[in-house]
């Protein structure tokens, strides 16, 4: 009677912590945003808007629906999993199978970890600059020393705990929004919009930029990686409330995505014309780095840097919770199979010193790889984000009370990514 009192006094507990927003959830939220909002929105403008405003404003359409509906679709996949403490890759294993599980497990981690290995790049990159260019120092500093504080620095901030994440993400988060309105706000009076309502695209052009501007739009926007420690904390404090709460701030973190970034997209796009983001796509350079060009302004190339600087710290947090995720997962499924005892505290130790290693040596040789691997994981995000959650659905038991014409759309929409990513390669 006693344990029946008290479990009842749990839910009561856990539903009262359902309602409302909490600090919780706005932390969440802007992790979530954080990591979808990498030193890829630097380019978003570019490749978002070389096709005109008109296929612009029907993806803007798109876009959030998209987003939304993904994501929720993987985080429901996570907490659909039996055990309470279960990640993705726990899921994944439980729901499909041991071989099939690791095989997924692989390619979630082979989606996210050669882009934390971007980061790692982009970040020692972008602060070298930022002393030489903008600091008047006369030399690049050492480059080994100089990436290794750096990618040590934000792995240091990661092993303090998740709370210590949100804190530091909800921090950064704020002066990026707040740059990306200030750039956004500052662009209006240079719009020219009849350079580019006047520009109408024939069918064949519209729907073909849709094609190949669609998965863009889906890598700049994706928070994946963050989607299962977001689903497992949200299960801990909320038992079985966790879905509904998780939804309703994974909607509000696609509404923020959608409202920030694409103001963004539409004032750079509406102040350049058509010939003047190609010109930049051929030169292979950001859209602040263009704007800096053609104003001479000093001040751009300060924020371009500090967007680019937060931008990649924010995502690198969340990228490094799921290489984190699929490594363990995958070690400890071999482990499991082969009957030995796994040592989690070493196994913890381990991935946080071979993930510093990988990414402070990737960082330190400045490969360049970015294309390449651009093009091998934006499928395998795509089909994990929109395809997998869809089909479990469909599969998993406790899965079926979601079922929904949403599903659909989200299906169509992965198809046409991953079809896109591919195409995009090709053409």
């Amino acid at each position: 009677m006693a344990n029946a009192q008290a479990i009842s006094q749990n839910q009561t507990g856990s539903a009262a912590q359902s309602k409302g927003w909490t600090k919780r959830d706005t932390e969440w939220c802007l992790t979530l945003f954080g990591t979808a909002v990498g030193a890829g929105v630097l380019f978003l403008p570019i490749n978002a808007g070389l096709g005109g405003i008109w296929p612009l404003i029907f993806m803007t359409l798109l876009i959030g629906p998209m987003t939304f509906l993904a994501h929720r679709g993987l985080s429901r996949f996570c907490l659909s999993a039996s055990n309470p403490n279960a990640d993705i890759t726990d899921a994944v294993a439980e729901h499909f199978g041991p071989k099939a599980g690791s095989l997924i497990t692989f390619g979630y981690f082979a989606a996210i970890f050669p882009i934390l290995l971007i980061y790692g790049i982009g970040i020692t990159n972008t602060v070298s600059s930022l002393l030489v260019n903008q600091m008047g120092w006369e030399a690049a500093p050492n480059r080994a020393l100089l990436s290794f504080v750096l990618v040590a620095g934000l792995v240091g901030v990661m092993v303090c705990g998740q709370k210590m994440v949100l804190k530091v993400t909800s921090a950064i988060v704020y002066p990026l929004i707040a740059v990306l309105v200030g750039l956004s706000l500052y662009l209006v009076p240079q719009w020219n919009v009849a350079a580019q309502f006047s520009v109408a695209p024939d069918a064949v052009s519209f729907i073909k930029t849709l094609f190949l501007t669609i998965p863009v739009l889906v890598f700049a926007f994706n928070h994946s990686p963050a989607v299962s420690s977001f689903s497992a904390a949200y299960r801990k404090d909320l038992g079985d409330n966790a879905e509904a709460q998780a939804s309703k701030t994974l909607k509000r973190a696609a509404m923020m995505l959608v409202g920030f970034t694409m103001f963004f997209v539409y004032s750079c796009v509406l102040t350049l014309s058509p010939a003047e983001l190609m010109a930049a796509k051929q030169a292979n350079i950001s859209i602040l780095s263009y704007f800096a060009e053609r104003t001479d302004n000093a001040m751009f190339g300060w924020l371009a840097q500090i967007v680019a600087i937060v931008a990649i710290t924010s995502s690198f947090f969340g990228h490094y919770m799921g290489t984190r995720e699929g490594l363990t997962g995958l070690i400890s499924k071999q482990f499991e199979g082969s009957g030995k005892k796994l040592n989690q505290k070493a196994l913890d130790r381990g991935i946080m010193i071979f993930i510093t290693l990988a990414v402070w040596l990737v960082a330190y040789l400045d490969v360049s790889v970015m294309g390449m691997i651009e093009s091998i994981v934006s499928p395998i995000i795509a089909a994990i984000l929109f395809i997998m959650p869809v089909y479990a659905v469909k599969r998993i038991p406790s899965m079926k009370k979601y079922e929904s014409k949403a599903n659909i759309f989200t299906l169509i929409m992965g198809i046409i990514a991953i079809t896109g990513f591919i195409a995009s390669q090709l053409l």
